[in-house]
């Protein structure tokens, strides 16, 4: 399997164009009003059709209630929804099955005892996304752009097409990947120039430096 490498948390024609020339797989888009990367369903509607054929389109929420996430789904026609909060394995495979869509579910990691909480998820979703547990103060969920201790995940056994996220940008992607050997990797913060807005400089040395680094 090649590698998967998903730019996250788009929101603009210019920077979508961006991550699809630069190779992307997937393109993710954030549906969480307290992110500064929230999308409103119209500007979905539009972003989406763009991308739909090219890469595959991920929308994320965060305990999202499923009004919410028909509409989300209604709007951008994903074809992978990201759960990125304390959804249960219960709850995440009430999600896929409801939405008939495949799952990824994002599961914080701080200490190795996090990584328990990947066995929990087995048969509940599709793909489990490794990111930086948030500090306390956060008031948002993932890694806020830190990097959790990837020696962690060391031989550690991880479900096939998992994901490695939290604090990635293109001068760590390639320690990051022969480090983990990480199948995927996912990254928002690292390729912006301020929060929320993508650089497409950026994205495309991110890109670049990842493939480079695939076994």
């Amino acid at each position: 399997m090649s590698l998967i490498v998903k730019i996250c948390g788009l929101s603009r024609a210019d920077t979508v164009e961006a991550a699809l020339e630069a190779g992307a797989d997937m393109l993710g888009f954030v549906f969480f009003p307290p992110s500064p990367r929230h999308l409103q369903l119209a500007a979905a509607r539009e972003l989406g059709a763009r991308v739909a054929g090219r890469a595959a389109i991920v929308a994320l929420t965060v305990d999202a209630d499923d009004a919410t996430l028909a509409d989300v789904v209604a709007a951008l026609s994903p074809d992978w929804l990201q759960l990125h909060g304390s959804e249960t394995p219960e709850r995440s495979a009430a999600v896929r099955a409801r939405f008939g869509l495949p799952v990824m579910k994002a599961i914080g990691v701080s200490t190795a005892g996090d990584l328990a909480a990947i066995s929990r998820y087995a048969g509940a979703v599709d793909r489990v996304l490794l990111d930086a547990k948030p500090p306390k103060e956060a008031t948002r969920p993932g890694g806020n752009a830190r990097a959790f201790d990837w020696t962690l995940l060391s031989g550690v056994p991880l479900p096939s097409g998992w994901m490695l996220s939290g604090g990635l940008d293109p001068a760590n992607v390639a320690d990051a990947i022969r480090l983990t050997g990480a199948p995927g990797v996912d990254v928002s913060s690292g390729v912006e120039r301020s929060p929320g807005v993508k650089d497409a400089a950026l994205i495309r040395d991110f890109v670049a430096r990842a493939r480079a680094a695939a076994p």
